[in-house]
């Protein structure tokens, strides 16, 4: 895909930079900070999911990398933050291999930068609608051997591809390139079973993307589980943001009661 349609526009909110205003970031422009504060009024655990979706990702990385993987693929990684992939990996395996892949451009320049003194560990400005781009980019050729194990992270951006992409087929390219001992985590936001406050408040969220550059797709469970087929589910299977990080010991019942979306993670026999 034409990554020119993805430069940088500062009047226009983008999901990536709305994410960073979320985690308490700094890479952001008044837009998005504007769409956000708008977003945290009317839907507050909105920006608490967020949260536990990065706090999911830290502890699917922590124990992909417990379980011996030592190189990973992030797609739609989004503006470096506290916790990235590869200083959790690295603290595993000094030597870890981490390809990130966004089309952002503020998420892929600053990574860019704070890269530059890392070898193995780089960013692609590239498409995951479009996998050929990414898993035959030189620098995905270099650092990662799909020969080996490989923790796949599609967290946080599913959301954004619309059914017209068929993000199941996308999922299902991605996941065939693995091999026994690899692992694939996953997260997406749905309005399953919502209790009416909530439901108000993902309903507002939906609405308020509207006004972003790319819009919020929700889906059910059963599409979600779907998406791991042909893995065998790691405990606790496909849960809500609270229920699947060790983290959640942490959380207090406003927190645990931020429910709309699944994550889970899945290895390959």
């Amino acid at each position: 895909m034409d990554n020119s349609a993805h430069e940088l526009n500062v009047d226009r909110p983008n999901s990536a930079r709305l994410y960073d205003v979320f985690l308490g970031g700094s890479h952001n422009t008044a837009a998005d900070r504007e769409l956000a504060e708008r977003i945290r009024s009317s839907a507050p655990r909105w920006s608490l999911g967020a949260q536990l979706n990065r706090s999911f990702l830290r502890c699917a990385v922590q124990y992909m990398a417990s379980m011996g993987i030592d190189q990973f693929l992030d797609l739609g990684s989004g503006i470096p933050t506290v916790g990235n992939v590869h200083e959790i990996a690295q603290q595993y395996t000094p030597d870890a291999r981490v390809v990130y892949v966004d089309y952002e451009t503020i998420a892929y320049n600053t990574s860019r930068v704070e890269l530059a003194d890392n070898p193995n560990v780089t960013i692609i400005k590239a498409d995951l609608r479009n996998p050929e781009s990414v898993l035959n980019h030189p620098e995905t050729v270099e650092l990662l051997d799909f020969s080996r194990p490989v923790g796949l992270l599609i967290v946080g951006v599913l959301l954004f591809i619309g059914p017209a992409d068929e993000p199941g087929d996308l999922v299902a390219t991605y996941r065939s390139q693995l091999t026994s001992g690899s692992y694939l985590a996953l997260s997406q936001a749905s309005d399953d079973d919502l209790p009416p406050d909530l439901q108000r408040e993902i309903d507002q969220v939906v609405a308020s993307y509207e006004h972003a550059d790319e819009q919020l797709v929700l889906r059910s469970y059963d599409e979600v589980a779907g998406w791991f087929s042909g893995t065998e589910l790691v405990d606790p299977g496909i849960v809500h943001y609270p229920d699947w990080s060790p983290e959640q010991q942490a959380l207090d019942e406003y927190q645990r009661s931020c429910r709309y979306g699944y994550v889970g993670v899945g290895r390959i026999p």
